[in-house]
């Protein structure tokens, strides 16, 4: 069975991935449902992701005691500091996702593309989206507003992506979701 490339994150209730300044303290005391973290675990084979979220958690490992080769897709791979586990590439954002592909053995690669826009003005989730890369995308609605931030995709001028939804028997069902605010 082969693997489905992910475009797997968690967001804002408002469409944020992350704070402006990448800091996913917001997620602090949020929680996911039970097993969700051993279930896409069990089925990663490996990680692509930009060197902009990297640099902004370094250490962090997804799901983190999951220990599988992650590329992080750079301009300037000489200047990374050497980790264990994580191998840095320049090069076209396919080929990118084609040595991950390879190196996930059959399982899934996620997309881990909270960057912020490069110089290029692109993003991996975006590009690889755009190229009709992605298989799926799996995101998780925090309850929370963050007002601002990195948001999940931006594409000014660009024509809609329609996506289907995959659960339940309506593909074109929209997603309902009630929240009531947390007075401090």
């Amino acid at each position: 069975m082969a693997g489905k490339v992910l475009w797997h994150l968690s967001m804002s209730l408002d469409g944020f991935v992350d704070a402006r300044e990448p800091r996913m303290a917001w997620l602090g005391d949020v929680t996911g449902p039970p097993g969700v973290a051993e279930a896409y675990s069990s089925q990663l084979g490996a990680v692509l992701g930009g060197r902009n979220g990297h640099d902004a958690y370094p250490d962090a490992m997804p799901y983190g005691d999951w220990v599988g080769p992650v590329f992080i897709l750079t301009h300037h791979p000489e200047d990374a500091r050497p980790q264990e586990h994580i191998t840095f590439l320049s090069c076209d954002v396919g080929e990118a996702l084609r040595i991950a592909v390879e190196a996930a053995d059959g399982k899934n690669v996620e997309v881990y593309s909270a960057d912020p826009s490069t110089s290029s003005g692109h993003r991996i989730g975006r590009q690889l989206l755009e190229r009709g890369l992605i298989d799926q995308i799996d995101l998780h609605v925090a309850p929370v507003l963050l007002g601002d931030g990195i948001r999940l995709y931006d594409n000014p001028g660009g024509d809609p992506i329609r996506l289907h939804n995959l659960i339940g028997e309506d593909p074109h069902l929209e997603v309902d979701l009630r929240y009531s605010p947390v007075c401090s």
